[in-house]
């Protein structure tokens, strides 16, 4: 099965500490990040699309993606 999450959080280091750590676990980038202001917080949001193929497996929707 193909699985499928969007990444996001402010424009920190954070951010980037949790894309880099999909990607350790197996997950590729899918598209483009995107950028955002956030006027409510007043901060720039940022977002990435990662997939992954997870052999062996049927979804549910109970399970947790990121340990995946």
């Amino acid at each position: 099965m193909k699985l499928y999450r969007l990444l996001t959080g402010p424009d920190d280091s954070a951010f980037c500490h949790k894309v880099s750590l999909a990607l350790s676990k197996g997950w590729d980038l899918h598209g483009s990040p995107s950028y955002a202001f956030n006027a409510e917080s007043g901060l720039m949001q940022c977002a990435q699309a990662v997939t992954k193929v997870v052999e062996g497996k049927d979804y549910s929707p109970d399970m947790k993606l990121g340990e995946q």
